[in-house]
């Protein structure tokens, strides 16, 4: 265990010494590709930031007008016959737009029945085979600016379904 942590302290420090090694090698001037590279990120934190912002509006205004809870209410007979538990479906609808309230979804979860339990395994397991898609899509479309992202939405939503489904099934099977 010591050797680990002796190799990732240094991890850093020997990774920004390569680079200046291989700089001087080469030539180049380091210093100033770094502020050329500084500058590129933050005009992209600039191109981006609109479409952040919209998103955390959205996400915000979904989870406190309890919209959420209406349509889980109405879909819940259709759960029931698939026998997918009502209790992960804030996860389920969260997880493609949001990370960070999915996370928080989670946390409420595991809170509520326990890490170990069938549905926090379930949630766990949703958490790790899915992707903040509409995030996901928007932060990338909107950087190389992309308007049609014709059937990439379409595609990763199914995915998303796709990895839920399968997760709950294999935590029921592995309960």
């Amino acid at each position: 265990m010591q050797v680990i942590n002796f190799v990732s302290s240094l991890a850093m420090p020997l990774i920004i010494l390569l680079i200046i090694t291989y700089g001087l090698i080469e030539k180049n001037k380091v210093f100033d590709d770094f502020l050329e590279g500084a500058k590129e990120g933050i005009e992209i934190v600039f191109s981006i930031l609109p479409t952040l912002v919209g998103l955390f509006v959205a996400i915000g205004a979904l989870r406190s007008s309890g919209v959420l809870d209406i349509i889980i209410r109405f879909i819940t007979p259709l759960l029931n016959v698939i026998n997918f538990p009502s209790e992960i479906m804030p996860l389920a609808m969260l997880r493609p737009i949001s990370g960070s309230g999915s996370i928080a979804v989670a946390t409420d979860i595991m809170k509520n029945y326990g890490v170990d339990s069938t549905i926090g395994m379930m949630a766990s397991t949703i958490m790790g085979s899915t992707e903040t898609t509409l995030y996901t899509i928007a932060i990338y479309t909107s950087c190389v600016k992309i308007k049609k992202t014709r059937f990439v939405l379409l595609a990763a939503l199914v995915a998303d379904v796709v990895g839920m489904l399968v997760s709950v099934g294999i935590c029921r099977i592995m309960s």
